[in-house]
């Protein structure tokens, strides 16, 4: 049996991980439950079609198309079409964007111990 190429080895030995999606549950204002979005784990190729797609490498507009082209809906559909970016923008309060970007980029964040550094 040939040796397999170090390329191989790494990728596989993160396939199981590559197809596992994680859930977001979308809650209004009221803290109703209007959607569930899943999101399987981000990759560099990822991030670098975002900033194509964006056609800059501006923070905000970048996270805010990875978002679009990142989330799906639980039977694996797309959640948003990649021109629904700048509504995302317009229509929602910056803490919810910043809230579901976080989670996509797989960021916990302790607000107390932020506040006290």
């Amino acid at each position: 049996m040939p040796n397999k190429r170090t390329i191989d080895l790494i990728t596989e030995s993160y396939g199981d991980q590559m197809s596992t999606r994680r859930k977001y549950e979308f809650k209004n204002a009221k803290g109703e439950k209007v959607v569930d979005l899943y999101f399987k784990p981000l990759t560099r190729f990822d991030r670098q079609r975002a900033q194509s797609v964006a056609g800059t490498d501006e923070a905000l507009a970048v996270s805010t198309q990875l978002l679009c082209q990142m989330a799906e809906l639980e039977d694996g559909t797309k959640a948003f079409a990649l021109a629904d970016a700048p509504n995302l923008q317009r229509e929602l309060p910056e803490n919810v964007l910043n809230e579901i970007e976080l989670f996509l980029f797989d960021i916990k964040l302790d607000i107390n111990t932020a506040k006290n550094d």
